[in-house]
């Protein structure tokens, strides 16, 4: 018998903010990424921080990245894993509350729980640990010999082939299932679900959204918005 479930982003969606950037940003700080890296990110946050484009944002990410993935071959693996903890253990309870008590009134209801992240498999899976999701991945940067090889999977790019994945693995049924994401990302993953859910959506994703009627949801200080459109208007 097909099992209902319900699958969740993790950056933006549950976590106030990226468990990617809290883990570079934390390498950066310790020296570990190279000299330039601080000062890298520095420039490139503020360029969004500022809002001088609308790509802000999508740059500051692609230096994160880069500044990262540059400094692999150097990086200790060790060390990497013993911030992992440090970052956990900082943010694992910095979450939305709208997404935090949907997924608990969801697993209580006997929903399977997935999360699927772009964020390092290592901080995914001991937040899903935490919230007790049933499955989830994230981007996995492998090992060998005690070193990151510089080989990479990042499931994100396709998250919903990273779903048909899961829901065939599981024998989990779409008829019930509920999906939670804050960005483009996450559109082809909402497409395949019976109850979208574009959750503080950035600009593409709520374009989609409003086009093709998804529940769009906007938590802001301590209060929760449903926003529902009206003669053009919200």
């Amino acid at each position: 018998m097909s099992k209902k479930f319900a699958v969740f982003d993790i950056d933006g969606t549950l976590i106030r903010w990226q468990l990617y950037h809290a883990i570079v940003d934390k390498l950066a700080d310790r020296g570990l990424l190279g000299k330039d890296a601080k000062s890298q990110l520095k420039k490139a946050r503020a360029t969004w921080k500022n809002r001088e484009h609308r790509e802000a944002f999508a740059q500051y990410e692609k230096v994160l990245i880069r500044v990262y993935e540059s400094a692999l071959g150097e990086l200790d693996p060790k060390e990497f894993d013993q911030l992992v903890d440090k970052v956990i253990n900082q943010y694992k309870d910095q979450v939305y509350t709208f997404t935090r008590d949907l997924l608990l009134d969801l697993k209580n209801q006997g929903y399977f729980l997935l999360a699927i992240s772009g964020s390092h498999q290592e901080l995914v899976e001991k937040l899903a640990t935490y919230y007790k999701f049933d499955d989830y991945i994230g981007t996995r940067y492998e090992r060998s010999e005690n070193k990151f090889s510089g080989q990479k999977n990042v499931p994100s790019f396709d998250k919903a082939a990273v779903l048909k994945q899961m829901a065939k693995k599981h024998g989990l049924s779409l008829k019930e299932s509920y999906g939670v994401g804050d960005s483009n990302s996450d559109a082809s993953m909402l497409e395949l679900v019976a109850s979208p859910i574009a959750f503080n959506p950035d600009g593409k994703l709520f374009d989609i959204a409003r086009k093709k009627g998804w529940q769009i949801i906007v938590e802001r200080k301590n209060v929760v918005y449903q926003l529902d459109s009206k003669n053009r208007t919200w």
